[in-house]
């Protein structure tokens, strides 16, 4: 199984508004693209100097899967709006 996590810090400017928009559209991908097994999107709490606004965690059989989720036009089109909304992002993939 593969593992994919993403974590991003948004712009200040309708930063609520973008991250509450940001979780409807990756949660939005699971019903879109197949190889995707699950997708868990948490928004932070925690405010803490070494916190990130947003995370996701989602999973696939194989990393193939991972690929075909990467480019496909549904999560491009994500992928496009949270490149203008946020200021960083970092991420992590692993097999498990």
């Amino acid at each position: 199984m593969i593992v994919h996590i993403v974590m991003f810090d948004f712009k200040e400017a309708d930063k609520k508004e973008n991250i509450a928009k940001t979780k409807e559209m990756l949660e939005a991908l699971q019903e879109k693209i197949d190889p995707l097994l699950s997708m868990e999107v948490g928004v932070d709490f925690n405010g803490s100097e070494r916190a990130m606004d947003l995370s996701l965690i989602s999973t696939f059989e194989t990393k193939e899967g991972l690929s075909t989720y990467a480019t496909h036009p549904a999560h491009l089109e994500v992928v496009a709006f949270i490149r203008e909304v946020t200021t960083a992002s970092k991420v992590v993939d692993y097999e498990k």
